[in-house]
């Protein structure tokens, strides 16, 4: 799951804002050695399970 972000992560994150318009920038901000809180926040507030988020993120 540590990879999910890794590579292309500003393109990635912008298309994320376009597809989810409740998602702010701060929700996608990625700090070293806080991806895994990060996800979680995102699983949450969008509703959907790790593997569906890994899908949509992978994806894009």
């Amino acid at each position: 799951m540590e990879t999910m972000v890794m590579g292309y992560w500003d393109r990635k994150k912008e298309k994320i804002k376009q597809k989810f318009p409740g998602i702010t920038d701060q929700d996608l901000h990625f700090y070293e050695g806080k991806e895994k809180e990060m996800i979680e926040n995102l699983e949450y507030k969008l509703g959907i399970t790790k593997l569906e988020l890994a899908k949509i993120i992978e994806a894009l």
